[in-house]
């Protein structure tokens, strides 16, 4: 009996989230802005960090004038980098979106996309910062990832 509880356990923390992400009743909900206030993570996690991700379409780095189509490459390509490492958007726990000539309808975008992304509003924490130009001529939006791996899948 010791060994059916024993393995339910382990069947039942390998299958949901180990990170935790919260939105004290005290401040805003942030969540039709596609972000959360905190997350915690279990000890033992590894950390993913994948650099900024632009809206590039293809390896030759080809980058569509349309911003929308640019958020959601950039998430495509944060999605690719994941999938390298046998992760998930489901493993991202904070993200960095920098947005030149940020304004009200480019976040409505982000928002759409995110929720995309993540239905279940599971969102990572996110901070956007509005820049005026990015690296490369015509990227208008880059969003750095942060993801965590759990011991299980190493």
């Amino acid at each position: 009996m010791k060994h059916i509880i024993f393995l339910t356990a382990i069947i039942f923390t390998m299958t949901t989230q180990a990170q935790e992400f919260k939105n004290p009743a005290s401040l805003f909900d942030p969540t039709p802005y596609g972000f959360s206030h905190m997350v915690t993570v279990p000890q033992g996690y590894k950390l993913i960090f994948i650099a900024g991700q632009g809206g590039e379409e293809n390896t030759a780095g080809k980058l569509s004038p349309d911003f929308r189509q640019q958020v959601a490459f950039s998430l495509h390509n944060i999605q690719v980098a994941l999938a390298s490492d046998t992760l998930t958007m489901n493993n991202v726990i904070k993200l960095t979106t920098l947005v030149v000539d940020h304004n009200a309808e480019k976040l409505n975008i982000i928002v759409e996309e995110f929720n995309k992304v993540w239905p279940a509003k599971n969102f990572p924490i996110n901070t956007l910062i509005p820049v005026p130009k990015l690296a490369i001529d015509g990227m208008l939006v880059e969003i750095e990832a942060l993801a965590v791996k759990s011991p299980e899948n190493e």
